[in-house]
């Protein structure tokens, strides 16, 4: 049978591209991809580039009260939210346009609408159209979810948060993820005043329980109003008329699960995202999706339909774009090179854009305990750049260490530029680096980082 593509993509977000780009402009393939929104996805449009441009931007409140410490002369008049956000959009326009133009060179056709699968080997876009393709790849991504409570839409989520009319001056977020975390941390230093609600006994579940607390206690410390064990009940609107992205004008009244009453101009809502699979005639087709809405796939990112696959944050395997990026390569390897290629999701580094950054790589102290008796070498202390100007920051560095082999099972680092120091710390860890190997490692001094080749006894056996 003569298909129309090789491959039809069905999304374009850093996997879906690089699938299809690599796959086009590397083995020849006949390509064809479809997007419906923008090209980038989640990462360039709306989650990683234009949190971490706004992460830098909130950090430059603190700088300059500290710079005025080191001794220079410092005018501080208050952030300009339309002037950033105008830049901002103005970069992410720019980087959809080098996503268009790496598909263009490559020689991928790219259809600027919503597509759906229609059979094993058939892609149908919105205006009707019909094109066939020896293999589908689906890499639609995932998207926020509401909570079911009574009026969630006057809340926002992470999709609507960087095209915000004006910076909110009281903001509820609600989660305990590293999304609620790090925008509590961003708006918190912009200006608003932050109230977090998050219905867990400690936010960001599922990391180290030590750098956990560590992180609550700063983002307490520096004016984030922490509300632990509450979820939002109900909402109204205090008053005037609103809109999603402008406040209503006597805000927004919350009810919560404590029994309180509180009113913000706006309330983000960042309590975890689903696999965009919605619509897309996966089930008619045979593939099979998972109980969160994901699709099912093997190591391979092969679906239970020989001809489709699936790649990223659709199928909730890690929801991390260098992942998705890493499992679109191997799927290129794979199907278009004939070198069957399985996707290394073991020793993940990661950062969480916190204010300080939380890098970690590996297991955490409770999960390495739980496997085999391990050691625990954890230090916190003032950074010198922290200390001179009488700062109570503090910095963490944690190894969690195998009793029996010695290995490094977890790296933890909560501290500025943690998710710079935690690529590196990955690569020692993924070779599979002893403890004695981080020993042997001269300090570069004067460093934060010296601390973790300098911990010589452990503060804990389990």
């Amino acid at each position: 049978m003569e298909f129309d593509f090789d491959l039809f993509v069905i999304g374009g977000g850093s996997g879906g591209v690089r699938a299809a780009r690599v796959a086009a402009g590397e083995t020849g393939a006949r390509v064809g991809l479809a997007e419906e929104s923008r090209l980038g996805g989640t990462c360039v449009i709306r989650g990683c580039v234009p949190k971490k441009l706004m992460v830098f931007a909130s950090e430059y409140a603190k700088g300059m009260h500290e710079a005025a410490d080191y001794g220079w002369e410092v005018k501080i008049r208050g952030f300009d939210w339309p002037r950033f956000r105008k830049r901002l959009e103005a970069e992410l326009d720019r980087l959809e346009g080098v996503y268009n133009g790496l598909l263009e060179n490559a020689g991928v056709r790219v259809f600027a609408r919503r597509a759906m699968v229609a059979d094993a080997h058939s892609v149908r876009l919105a205006d009707g159209k019909t094109f066939t393709a020896k293999h589908i790849l689906i890499a639609t991504g995932g998207r926020p979810a509401l909570p079911e409570i009574g009026n969630a839409g006057l809340g926002i989520t992470s999709n609507e948060v960087f095209h915000l009319d004006e910076l909110p001056r009281r903001l509820l977020i609600v989660g305990g993820g590293y999304i609620a975390c790090e925008m509590a941390c961003i708006f918190n230093g912009l200006g608003s005043k932050v109230t977090q609600f998050y219905r867990g006994a400690q936010i960001l579940r599922g990391f180290d329980d030590e750098a956990r607390g560590h992180i609550a206690e700063h983002m307490e410390r520096h004016g984030i109003d922490i509300h632990l064990g509450t979820t939002v009940l109900g909402m109204d609107r205090a008053g005037g008329a609103g809109g999603l992205l402008h406040k209503p004008a006597g805000g927004i009244e919350v009810r919560s699960s404590t029994g309180d009453t509180f009113t913000f101009d706006q309330v983000l809502f960042a309590t975890g995202r689903i696999p965009n699979t919605a619509g897309l005639g996966l089930e008619a087709a045979g593939v099979e999706l998972g109980r969160r809405g994901e699709v099912v796939v093997d190591e391979y990112s092969q679906t239970a339909v020989p001809s489709i696959y699936a790649i990223g944050d659709v199928t909730d395997r890690v929801q991390l774009t260098p992942v998705a990026i890493r499992e679109g390569m191997a799927f290129v390897e794979t199907v278009f090179r004939g070198n069957p290629t399985p996707v290394d999701h073991e020793l993940i580094p990661s950062a969480v854009f916190t204010q300080p950054e939380y890098g970690s790589v590996g297991l955490t102290e409770d999960e390495a305990a739980a496997r085999e008796p391990v050691e625990i070498y954890c230090t916190t202390f003032r950074p010198m750049h922290k200390a001179f100007i009488g700062r109570e920051d503090r910095v963490l560095m944690k190894l969690v260490v195998s009793k029996a082999t010695r290995r490094v099972l977890g790296v933890h680092i909560v501290a500025d530029h943690a998710g710079e120091m935690i690529q590196l710390a990955g690569v020692a860890v993924k070779m599979g680096a002893t403890k004695e190997d981080f020993d042997r490692t001269v300090a570069v001094h004067p460093t934060m980082s010296e601390e973790l080749v300098t911990l010589k006894s452990p503060v804990r056996t389990l």
